[in-house]
């Protein structure tokens, strides 16, 4: 099974039943794949789903996220600042790494950079990819 982390840009969208990746979402609760988050990753969830989504909505996503069998939490020991223009972003390339991923999946562009470097390898793909990915299985 794959391992993968979604950035929040990602996961909102999937979120919804009229979003175009909402696939990824049900893939998700089909338990087709592993998410990892970090409670760095849980705490942004939840703010970005609270401002986008009501209380229903919030509520069951963090429970899902605690109960869930494909869901692996993970707390990186090491900063590796990897991604300078957006700090904020580290929080999901650490818990890669920690983690052992397989994929990040993202729409920010801040990640390209991950995409240059020999070390760390970090493998950055954008949600249309996954879904590729995820159909193929």
């Amino acid at each position: 099974m794959l391992t993968v982390l979604i950035d929040t840009n990602v996961m909102m969208v999937a979120l919804s039943p009229r979003s175009n990746l909402h696939s990824i979402y049900r893939a998700f609760i089909n338990q087709q794949f592993t998410l990892v988050v970090s409670n760095e990753i849980r705490t942004e969830y939840e703010e970005q789903i609270r401002y986008r989504y009501n209380e229903t909505v919030v509520a069951e996503f963090l429970l899902i996220l605690t109960e869930a069998p494909n869901v692996v939490h993970t707390e990186p020991y090491f900063k590796w600042n990897l991604i300078a223009r957006d700090p904020d972003d580290n929080k999901f390339s650490d818990a890669y790494i920690s983690s052992a991923a397989d994929y990040l999946i993202t729409h920010d562009k801040h990640f390209n950079v991950l995409k240059q470097m020999g070390f760390p390898v970090i493998n950055v793909i954008d949600g249309y990819d996954f879904q590729k990915i995820l159909e193929g299985m």
